[in-house]
């Protein structure tokens, strides 16, 4: 269940990304169709976060030292950025254009999806 709230989650805070920034589309006819594919959407996000950003995180943990972590947001911007690649890949209408789309759209992702977690809990 905590997946599944996870996941709902995600797909607002993509949601409120594709509202406030320019360059985050979601290419949708209905609103079932877009709701669809926001929760496809924050599937593919939380796999590329659960399987890349480790990764990311291991290799590159002299530079988010050295950063005091900041370099988060550049790995987050190029996460969303994987995330509209696979999705395009999928036939998924979603769509991240430009890094400074990705960075802006990563901050407001993160921000919404912490204040969604402080609403709703940890349960």
């Amino acid at each position: 269940m905590k997946i599944l709230i996870r996941i709902v989650v995600v797909a607002a805070a993509l949601w409120a990304a594709t509202e406030l920034v320019d360059g985050i589309t979601v290419d949708a006819d209905t609103t079932a169709t877009k709701i669809g594919t926001l929760l496809a959407v924050a599937l593919i996000f939380g796999l590329v976060n659960a399987i890349i950003k480790p990764i990311v995180k291991t290799i590159g943990c002299a530079f988010y030292i050295l950063t005091l972590g900041l370099i988060a947001l550049v790995v987050n911007a190029g996460l969303l950025w994987l995330t509209s690649w696979i999705a395009d890949g999928l036939d998924i209408p979603f769509a991240v254009e430009g890094f400074m789309a990705a960075f802006w759209g990563a901050l407001i992702i993160g921000i919404v999806s912490w204040l969604l977690s402080l609403v709703l809990g940890d349960d």
